[in-house]
Order: C-alpha cells, then structure tokens, then sequence
C-alpha cells in the first residue's frame, strides 16, 4: 500500500498537482481512522508547506489553499509581479495563514566594490550560458570579461534570467533591495550564491547580512 502510494503514474500531469498538494498535507496532519498510509516520522508533525513555483498556475493554486508561496525569481523572474497579484488575490484564510505571505528567490552576488562584484558574477554567467547551451554545468572561474564568451542574443537571455540578481558593493545592494521590498510587498527573502569560491560566496553573505541589519 505504501509503495503504490509513493509510486506515481508515468503518465501524470500537472493536472494532478492540486491533489498531491493535498496528499502530502494529509501525510503531515493527524492521523485519520481510515488512513492506511503512514507517513513516519511525519504524521501529526503538521511540518509547514509551502508552494514553490514560477508560473501563475502555482501562484492561485497557493492562494486557494491559504499556504505560503515562494516564488522562483531567482531564475523566472519575468512573471514576479503578476504572480503576486495572483497569488493575493486568490489568497483565502485557511488553517496555515490568515494573510498572503510570500517569499522571494533573490541571486546573490555581493563583495566590497562594484568592480568585485561584477568580476564574481562572471562565473554565474557562464553557468547559465551553459545551461542555456546545454553544457555541463560545473562552476567556471570568473574572467576579466565576458566577450567573446557569449553572442549577443545570449548575452540578452542571461540578463533576463537574472533580472532580480543583486551584484553589487554593500551600498548598492542595499539600494536595490529597498526597491525590490518596496515594489512587491515580500515577506521574505531567500538567497542564491552560485560563486567560484566558497570563501566569496561566505563573504558575500556576510555583507548581506550586514546589509539586512542596517
């Protein structure tokens, strides 16, 4: 019974997401007289979902069923703002919320200077210039400079892919967080440091931090 619960049909589709939604739930809550299937050590933990998504579809979806919603702007954020609107509009009370609460995807690049920053950020544009390609992604140094690495077009794509990233010295990340805040109402924030080196990407949380702290 468990394995049948656990094992899922080749041929779903989105269509049957709603459900699963309110599947795993149900695994999280109370257990039930009738429920056959156990989730250990989940059941009666009432563990918080939420919905994490880049379409409208899983904005009115969270919405509808009153869960907190994250949306992907780390890598879709061409649909940030309708996604919202969606989202607080189909939002009903439930058990979990009494009020919309929405979490934002945010990429990350911050160090001491602009130039920094910007030199940093080169090893995330090469990352997504190989998703886009369909390379491996394995992490590239950063390089001095970008061209002759990507064609125009690429160039453009990457830039809309990262349209909500915060590269940038303190200052200007601070500034630009205040914007994105005051344009979207956020909840909260969560970020991605997608850096060559783990001691830039430490670095650059630090800075973070000490930019949410004033």
């Amino acid at each position: 019974m468990t394995a049948r619960a656990l094992r899922r049909e080749r041929s779903g589709s989105a269509d049957d997401f709603p459900e699963d939604v309110a599947e795993l739930m149900a695994y999280l809550g109370p257990r039930t007289p009738e429920q056959r299937v156990i989730a250990m050590p989940g059941t009666g933990t009432n563990v918080p979902v939420w919905l994490l998504g880049s379409s409208l579809f899983s904005a009115q979806l969270a919405g509808e069923r009153g869960l907190p919603y994250a949306f992907a702007s780390h890598f879709a954020p061409r649909y940030l703002h309708e996604a919202i609107r969606v989202y607080r509009n189909h939002f009903k009370p439930s058990a979990v919320l009494d009020k919309p609460y929405v979490m934002l995807g945010v990429p990350l690049v911050a160090a001491d200077t602009d130039e920094q920053a910007d030199y940093l950020a080169t090893s995330v544009y090469q990352r997504i210039l190989a998703l886009m390609r369909g390379q491996s992604l394995v992490q590239r140094k950063p390089v001095q400079s970008m061209d002759g690495l990507w064609l125009p077009h690429e160039k453009e794509a990457v830039a809309s892919f990262l349209g909500l990233a915060m590269v940038g010295s303190p200052a200007k990340i601070r500034a630009k967080l205040q914007v994105l805040i005051e344009q979207t109402g956020a909840d909260e924030l969560i970020f991605t440091c997608d850096l060559y080196e783990h001691a830039d990407r430490l670095h650059s949380y630090e800075l973070l931090s000490q930019v949410m702290k004033g």
